[in-house]
């Protein structure tokens, strides 16, 4: 009886153990000890590189984009000479913040081949287009399949956006910035008629009429002629890089202020849409444009000011890899000119905290997720490091 009860009480335990890590986090007590780890550099003599990404096809692949146009692949720790694809021709690439910004690879990509990219064309405008693989290389892409599936006029050289990434539920989110200048002079971050500002949603697997794409029947603004339907969230200034948290599906968006303060949105899993995250009312937790604050606003969970030595936030990812256990849940992202790294996460309480978690001395353009779920750094000066334990 006794050996069964306590090997009853160690099952019990296991499941419970198993739930915390596969389910719910266990709540910290303490912020991630940021001394006991390192980055390793895994990749170098890269061109501006803006985002590394996966395929999701079991090949344990990686993907970084280069702003000028290519996608270099690695493969078992080395970095092919020949670029999975090159689109220099055209790109924009006469002003910092163009160029080729997003990749992101379809759900069956494993099955069909399909991936998009998002891009600023030589006129500058914003081009989402479909590729495919080519059938003979897993690793060169067909370069004439290219097709734009969703055109957008940007009337400024900045505030791109650039990142496009497939939720949980299967759709394409693309990032838009306000299109550009300086205080959002044409007024489209409360403007849910305009697809700049925003975070849009679209179904890349249907059609609706002219249009190479279908709308999700559950956008928020699907059924209101007036308004643009493929908007799912609105108030972004330049939403540069944003992930979903691949065990939650929270979704966690990095989004660049203006003059003085820098800010991370946060939209649960369980999110109809239609958040309004503030700009250009709001810059971060401050009013900016001195119009009066409506109800409803989505405020950051958290912002750092400009006096703090950043100037452009760069989302990351939540860490759900298993080779730092004790990073599980946390959320790491940085700054692209203090080369700062920060660390969030909930605490017992369900508070937010965050805390200055690494000092590095990069050009931070981006983080990545391999398809274990490790996380790296992206060095715009052109190189790639991914996150270790201390003397490893």
């Amino acid at each position: 009886m006794r050996k069964g009860l306590i090997f009853s009480l160690v099952l019990l335990l296991v499941a419970v153990s198993v739930s915390i890590v596969h389910g719910q986090d266990a709540a910290r007590t303490t912020a991630p000890d940021g001394s006991k780890y390192q980055l390793v550099e895994v990749a170098s003599d890269l061109t501006r590189p803006v985002f590394l990404t996966h395929a999701g096809d079991g090949s344990g692949r990686m993907f970084i984009v280069e702003q000028g146009g290519k996608i270099r692949v690695m493969n078992d720790g080395k970095l092919l000479e020949t670029p999975f694809l090159d689109v220099s021709k055209i790109v924009a690439r006469d002003a910092n913040e163009r160029g080729l910004l997003g990749l992101a690879f379809h759900p069956d990509y494993k099955q069909n081949g399909q991936f998009f990219i998002d891009y600023t064309d030589t006129q500058g405008d914003t081009s989402i287009a479909r590729y495919i693989v080519s059938t003979d290389n897993p690793d060169v892409a067909a370069s004439d399949s290219g097709e734009v599936i969703l055109h957008i006029h940007q009337p400024y050289a900045n505030h791109n956006g650039g990142d496009i990434m497939f939720g949980p539920d299967g759709y394409l989110y693309i990032g838009m910035g306000d299109g550009g200048s300086g205080g959002d002079p044409q007024g489209n971050g409360q403007n849910p008629a305009a697809l700049l500002a925003k975070i849009l949603r679209i179904d890349v697997n249907g059609t609706d009429g002219d249009k190479l794409y279908a709308i999700p029947a559950d956008n928020p603004y699907v059924n209101n002629a007036a308004l643009a339907p493929e908007v799912w969230a609105m108030g972004v200034r330049n939403p540069w890089r944003y992930s979903f948290d691949r065990q939650t599906g929270d979704l966690y968006i990095g989004d660049v202020g203006q003059n003085q303060y820098e800010e991370v949105d946060f939209q649960p899993a369980d999110s109809k849409g239609g958040e309004n995250f503030g700009w250009n009312i709001m810059e971060g937790l401050h009013q900016y444009s001195g119009a009066a604050v409506p109800d409803g606003l989505t405020s950051p969970f958290f912002e750092y000011s400009h006096s703090d030595g950043g100037c452009s936030v760069t989302g990351g990812y939540v860490y759900r890899g298993e080779a730092l256990p004790d990073l599980q849940g946390v959320y790491l992202f940085g700054d692209y000119c203090s080369g700062n790294v920060w660390a969030s996460y909930r605490d017992a309480a369900g508070a937010w905290q965050t805390n200055l978690f690494m000092q590095t001395q990069f050009q931070i353009s981006s983080f990545g997720e391999d398809e274990s779920g490790e996380v790296y750094l992206i060095n715009h000066g052109g190189s790639v490091l991914r996150f270790e334990a201390a003397g490893a």
